[in-house]
């Protein structure tokens, strides 16, 4: 019988991934107001939703952040990319953090992102989750988002009576899907900026929200990957964030692949509908630094 790829079988685990399983419900991510909360409408409070693999665990875990300019938040790039992780044995938590449109600036984002983080590691055990093995995944915007929890975090407050509080907010390891990296021309997002920081931000603030400058040696293991020609998002900002890395002594695996569109998300579009090569790619990263101890398929010589 002829050896079926690496690629097919993960490709022929993603088509039913969200129908085989699917999330669970939403929860709150304080219990009441956030920090800095405007009002209680949907869009003032930040939540996450836990989509769970089957089993007993304990699983490594994700924490996703969907992309969309710091205006919105993409599907594809949140329940679309929770699914195929389900189905590969990792628990994914999608954020819906909060937006500039709404009139939120930085650090109400990160200050969601990092709950988000410490929301599973305090509820590790009941999510069947390994609380040393959670990364933290962004794609565009929300790629942005992501290097900035991965280079502002901190060990929890011991002092806390809220539990969560008490938790580590750092990452074990960053995936960056053709994440906005600086917020500058020539190569930076400029809207993505807008959204973050209004109008007219602080000069120095928005030199310290290009992340690539923020990396230290403490920062954690990442996964990078971009299209060489995104007209959108430069693929010059993640090879600066991998050259920052690079510097730092930091674990790193970044691809540059052919294409010229924004937003890829899962598919290898406009090629055709099928995975695109990250995703193996990733799956394999994940193994080889021990996060993923039971990959979905081998590869195939």
């Amino acid at each position: 019988m002829k050896a079926t790829s690496a690629a097919a079988l993960l490709l022929a685990a993603t088509v039913g991934a969200a129908a085989a399983q699917g999330p669970l419900p939403v929860l709150r991510l304080w219990a009441g107001d956030a920090p800095g909360a405007k009002g209680q409408a949907p869009h003032d409070v930040p939540e996450v939703v836990p989509w769970l693999p089957d089993g007993p665990g304990p699983f490594p875990a994700i924490v996703v952040l969907p992309g969309g300019g710091y205006g919105a938040l993409a599907p594809h790039e949140g329940p679309g990319y929770a699914g195929w992780l389900q189905t590969n044995g990792i628990a994914a938590f999608v954020v819906k953090y909060r937006l500039g449109p709404h009139g939120y600036r930085h650090p109400c984002m990160l200050q969601d992102a990092a709950r988000a983080v410490r929301t599973v590691r305090a509820k590790a055990s009941e999510w069947r989750v390994d609380p040393a093995r959670i990364g933290i995944m962004g794609s565009s915007a929300g790629g942005h988002l992501a290097s900035t929890a991965l280079t502002r975090f901190d060990a929890g407050d011991p002092s806390s009576p809220d539990p969560v509080e008490r938790q580590s907010s750092r990452p074990d390891f960053g995936v960056l899907c053709y994440a906005v990296i600086s917020l500058k021309a020539p190569i930076g997002h400029v809207g993505s900026g807008r959204n973050l920081l209004g109008d007219n931000p602080d000069a120095a603030l928005l030199d310290s929200l290009c992340n690539d400058s923020q990396v230290t040696k403490d920062t954690p293991p990442t996964f990078l990957w971009s299209l060489d020609k995104d007209p959108v998002v430069k693929v010059e900002n993640s090879m600066a964030f991998a050259a920052a890395l690079s510097r730092c002594g930091v674990p790193l695996e970044f691809h540059a692949y052919p294409g010229d569109k924004h937003g890829t998300g899962l598919k290898n579009y406009p090629v055709d509908e099928s995975l695109h090569p990250w995703a193996p790619a990733l799956l394999r990263w994940l193994s080889v630094r021990g996060v993923l101890r039971a990959p979905a398929a081998a590869v195939v010589p």
